[in-house]
């Protein structure tokens, strides 16, 4: 069982010992589940390996705090282990510290000045079709209404204002098959990717101001595939490009920029997922970031706050980890900013 009067940084390590890997949460769902039933404040709710804990007090006001259960697969990094200020082991940024925080203000919370609902959900770090969050939106979407919502994403202790949209995108160069002896009968398509490349490498990116936050945009290639066999001159070669962009684009805006570069180029698309707007004008929002301080910046990135826009609810980054050093062997997590992020959340509902 989880100890809930252990201080952040301890109950860290022990959410951390708990081997958690995507499709793997039913231990640390368990636990946290059995650790929330004991607070008589809270009513908790649970859908597969996600769950769901709300006080119901009347309150003018609900926020949401959520929290993934889940990590990327292990790397020898478990148990963890505690040197100086610094705690290793997988999860341990990536977002076990902020699920430690977030419990932390269920247990010593009974009354806060908002009524607060605690989301730890299962499979974050895989397909979206698998997310927890994804589930319960779409199945119990009254368990997650709010006013407004702080997703504990590693930030290092820095609010990080909405996120961006992502796309994949396939660009195709045909060419003509021959035998790679008589390659003069052929048109090699691998060669022919050589623009594609130009135009990637020639590309600026956008810095868009999106409500008072700069977003740092980019376009990559992120795969090439091509060829046949040793000795065959490929007829067709694709090249795989991401696109990051900013919130104040939609999808199908996005879409349209990547058309524009590739112009003149068979361009197909394999996924896309939107961005979301900061929100820090949103009242509920501005008392967050008056009560931990601090300057806001963008998340360079896309994270489960689009989810949240999706549903009409201003959402922030907010958590104790460095995003640095998510997924990393030698993740680690500082117990100082686990200490500091406590105190301004219990700060701002207390």
């Amino acid at each position: 069982m989880l100890d809930l009067t252990l201080d952040a940084g301890a109950l860290t390590a022990q959410i951390v010992d708990i081997e958690s890997v995507s499709g793997n949460e039913k231990v640390l769902a368990d636990a946290v589940e059995e650790a929330l039933r004991t607070l008589p404040h809270l009513t908790v709710d649970r859908s597969g390996d996600t769950v769901v804990a709300r006080t119901s007090l009347g309150r003018a006001e609900r926020v949401l705090i959520a929290g993934h259960l889940d990590t990327v697969p292990l790397a020898g990094n478990l148990p963890s282990r505690v040197e100086g200020d610094l705690l290793y082991g997988c999860g341990t940024s990536d977002m076990k510290a902020g699920v430690a925080v977030a419990l932390r203000l269920a247990a010593l919370l009974p009354a806060p000045n908002r009524d607060v609902t605690y989301v730890f959900y299962d499979c974050e770090e895989v397909e979206a079709e698998r997310n927890g969050l994804n589930r319960v939106g779409r199945d119990h979407p009254e368990w997650l209404a709010a006013d407004f919502a702080v997703l504990m994403e590693p930030t290092d202790g820095v609010i990080e204002g909405g996120c961006q949209g992502t796309l994949r995108a396939e660009i195709t160069v045909r060419g003509k098959r021959a035998h790679s002896a008589r390659s003069w009968f052929g048109v090699n398509a691998i060669h022919g990717i050589e623009p594609v490349l130009a135009r990637l490498n020639a590309y600026q990116a956008r810095l868009p101001m999106v409500d008072g936050l700069e977003y740092h945009e980019g376009l990559n290639a992120v795969g090439v595939h091509g060829g046949v066999a040793g000795n065959v001159i490929p007829d067709e070669c694709v090249v795989v490009v991401n696109y990051r962009f900013a919130p104040d684009l939609s999808p199908e805006q996005a879409q349209d920029h990547v058309r524009e570069v590739f112009d003149g180029f068979e361009v197909a698309f394999s996924d896309h997922a939107s961005g979301a707007r900061p929100g820090l004008t949103d009242p509920a929002a501005a008392a967050f970031v008056a009560a931990v301080g601090g300057t806001p910046r963008a998340k360079l990135g896309w994270t489960d706050v689009a989810r949240f826009s999706e549903l009409g609810i201003p959402a922030v980054n907010y958590g104790p980890g460095d995003p640095n050093l998510a997924h990393q062997q030698g993740e680690y997590v500082s117990l100082t900013k686990i200490a500091e992020g406590e105190r301004a959340m219990l700060a701002w509902l207390g």
